[in-house]
């Protein structure tokens, strides 16, 4: 039987070995990147939803309520990835720059009685 000598600088290379193999595990268990912040409050995720504005005027919202704040107005034709959902509300991200000048990448939350369901 050999037996290893447990030295300071035995030790943190020990524990360095055991963050990194924490660390790891963690990246891989994590959540999609869009399942993870404001919509917290999905219920439903969705993989390759697009949705297209059929209204003028729409709300983009921080949150799905009309209680929640505007990031501004969606028009007629803006185009949205559709990330997941909560109740009648859809939570988006613009897969270009919005008529209103939202830029591409923007997210927020959309009544999904405003949208057309695109296939993905």
């Amino acid at each position: 039987m050999k037996i290893i000598a447990r030295t300071p600088a035995r030790l943190a290379a020990s524990a360095a070995l055991a963050l990194s193999v924490t660390a790891g595990l963690a990246v891989t268990t994590a959540p999609a990147a869009h399942a993870v912040g404001e919509n917290s409050k999905c219920t439903v995720n969705w993989s390759n939803a697009a949705g297209k504005v059929k209204a003028n005027g729409w709300n983009l919202r921080t949150g799905p309520s009309t209680g929640y704040s505007s990031r501004g107005y969606l028009y007629n034709g803006d185009r949205l990835n559709i990330l997941c959902s909560r109740g009648t509300w859809d939570y988006t991200e613009l897969s270009a720059r919005s008529k209103s000048g939202l830029p591409k990448g923007t997210r927020g939350w959309v009544r999904s009685d405003g949208l057309y369901q695109l296939a993905g």
